[in-house]
């Protein structure tokens, strides 16, 4: 019903990382070197130059990781000191009377906005118990948007005042227009950029105080730079900037902290465990321990140094060949670390090209491509492909990935290729979770059917054995059910009688009695693919395709590796050598005819665009009849 869905939409703007999967979230397991610190005196080795960022697209990126205020540098020297203008302050943590006070404002404009939807069902059920006449299917669609379109202004609003961790979480509720009424993400997707942009001379105030050192000037670092900012979020704010040639000339982003946002977010946190623990009785999760959970992974998030060190570690997963250790090519691109221009407070890093997804459809209609033309769908293709490759790999092989998987992360590059960015929340799981992750795998693409008793008891066995618990009176198919719901979205029917609606009262997700820490994050990663394949009607199962590497994971950890394969003096396949090298070669030619192709007229490129794509899909056709 409409006023349960908004109840959904309030809980989310409280408990963003929990709106699916209950009881936990998980504490980053993951702490930087010490080697990441104050940076070397020497220039950074100098790089080719990458692709930039396009205007406004790093603000979703921006919105989840802070620095600590405690953490500023101080060993600035006179030379780098503040501008006398800009009062440079780090406020103390909000007061217990300050962090009431955020309370009552948000709950005194969403406790209202629930009622009011209770009130407005009533009152259609008494009006229709005393005429007998029921509403209408448009009749009642007219009545609700109109509720929803009230709400969201209302709440809009309030978020709008208050900002801090609720501005971060109207964030991914604007990215969740699978989830909620589309007036509430329209109206919180004004918070998706240039959220109340500080100053430019505070910002640069803060770069100052944290990069400079003994000597060293504004200019000394920075050729260019971009006085209005690419975009502002909650947490920080990112500039376009060109680097000295001492640097490296090259164009960066810049992201940086805004000053005292951690006491802001913290203190949102501690109400709202407060809350959480006062009407606990009265909520349908144990929210308490959630933003306990939730505290801890926010204190960890306020260090921009574990972001870069997390970039350059997952780039490195997925730019080398598991078997060979040879450099292989990378299916996302993401931006690196500008080393030595790296603080607690300030990120500089490569600047890409390109729009996010949330707003892709725009950049295709202003490129003349229609949503359902075959340059689309094989652009929605590749986009599931390279999403599914990246984060199975990370996932499984080592078990470090990107936590904070959501459309504004998701980058559409100039040059057609796609883009990841926001590496502030990262999730590493343990050795043996991976292990039985990749037999769920294995499991699910080998199933004989969607309903075959031995397939499901083995899947359910494995789920349980990750630590999924249902609730008492689930089905015995419950186990297996949510693993299918989970990695599988090409599966017509669940077992048990579960529907496939995250939003329905008979989804797999409402038998969930608690789920295990670790898979948290996986789980939301797999869903966001998920959730891509449905709006771009490709039938896509993460079990399908993540289960070569499952096997090749499961196969490495046993030391069961074919021994008939020829082998050099240092072990390596020499085949694998050749194949390498036929990848380059294919690569090669690939980027070549996209380049060609993207040079063409419109009506040229739509047909040549359509036999691609009935290509790929006789190949999909043969790989699946070959796995059958």
């Amino acid at each position: 019903m409409a006023h349960r869905r908004l109840i959904l939409t309030v809980a989310a703007i409280t408990a963003p990382c929990c709106v699916l999967l209950p009881n936990v979230v998980p504490t980053r397991a993951f702490s930087p070197p010490s080697s990441m610190g104050r940076r070397a005196r020497s220039p950074p080795t100098h790089h080719t130059r990458p692709s930039a960022i396009f205007g406004g697209i790093i603000a979703n990126a921006s919105s989840s990781s802070t620095s600590s205020p405690s953490s500023s540098s101080s060993s600035a020297s006179p030379e780098a000191t503040v501008p006398s203008a800009i009062v440079f302050d780090f406020p103390p943590p909000l007061t217990t009377v300050q962090r009431l006070e955020r309370a009552a404002k948000f709950w005194s404009s969403a406790i209202p906005i629930v009622l009011s939807y209770y009130s407005k069902d009533a009152e259609l059920r008494v009006k229709e118990a005393f005429t007998g006449v029921p509403l209408t299917p448009d009749e009642k669609e007219r009545v609700w948007n109109d509720m929803h379109a009230g709400g969201a202004r209302k709440l809009a609003d309030t978020i709008t005042s208050l900002k801090g961790f609720y501005v971060k979480t109207a964030q991914i509720i604007a990215s969740r227009r699978d989830l909620f009424p589309q007036e509430y993400t329209d109206a919180l997707s004004m918070f998706t950029d240039n959220v109340d942009p500080l100053p430019s001379e505070l910002i640069r105030a803060v770069i100052s105080k944290e990069l400079l050192v003994r000597g060293e000037k504004f200019d000394d670092i920075f050729a260019e730079f971009d006085e209005v900012p690419l975009g502002s979020a909650s947490v920080a704010q990112v500039h376009r900037a060109v680097l000295t040639e001492k640097y490296g000339s090259r164009v960066v982003a810049v992201k940086v902290q805004r000053p005292s946002i951690e006491s802001k977010l913290m203190g949102d946190i501690a109400n709202l465990k407060a809350i959480a623990k006062t009407f606990g009785d009265n909520l349908p999760l144990d929210y308490y321990t959630v933003f306990c959970e939730l505290e801890k992974q926010l204190a960890d998030e306020f260090d921009f140094l574990a972001e870069a060190v997390a970039m350059d570690r997952i780039r490195e997963t997925i730019s080398r060949d598991p078997d060979t250790g040879l450099t292989c090519e990378c299916p996302i691109v993401m931006p690196r670390p500008v080393q030595g221009l790296v603080s607690r407070r300030v990120l500089v890093m490569d600047y890409l090209e390109g729009v996010p997804l949330s707003r892709a459809a725009e950049e295709l209609s202003r490129r003349g491509i229609k949503p359902d033309s075959p340059e689309a769908q094989l652009f929605g293709r590749k986009l599931l492909r390279g999403l599914t490759d990246v984060f199975g790999r990370c996932i499984l092989e080592t078990g470090f990935f990107h936590a904070d998987p959501h459309p504004g992360n998701i980058f559409v590059l100039d040059d057609g290729r796609i883009g990841l960015i926001d590496f502030g929340q990262v999730k590493q799981i343990g050795g043996r979770a991976r292990e039985t992750l990749a037999k769920v795998m294995l499991a699910l693409d080998g199933r004989v059917s969607d309903d075959d008793p031995a397939d499901l008891e083995r899947i359910g066995n494995l789920a349980l054995e990750l630590g999924v618990e249902l609730a008492d009176d689930a089905p015995p198919e419950g186990p297996a059910a949510v693993a299918m719901w989970l990695f599988d979205g090409s599966v017509g029917t669940l077992p048990g009688g579960y529907d496939k609606g995250e939003l329905s009262p008979n989804s797999p997700v409402s038998a969930l009695k608690s789920f295990p820490q670790d898979l948290v994050l996986v789980g939301r990663s797999s869903i966001l693919i998920k959730g891509l394949s449905d709006r771009l009607e490709i039938p896509w199962s993460l079990s399908r395709e993540w289960a070569p590497t499952a096997r090749r994971v499961l196969e490495r950890n046993s030391n069961t590796k074919s021994s008939t394969i020829a082998t050099d003096g240092d072990g390596r396949s020499s085949r694998v050598r050749i194949r390498d090298v036929l990848k380059l070669l294919r690569r090669w030619g690939r980027d070549k005819a996209t380049s060609a192709v993207s040079r063409l007229p419109s009506p040229v490129r739509t047909k040549v665009a359509g036999v691609a794509l009935r290509f790929q899909k006789r190949r999909e056709a043969r790989e699946a009849k070959k796995r059958s």
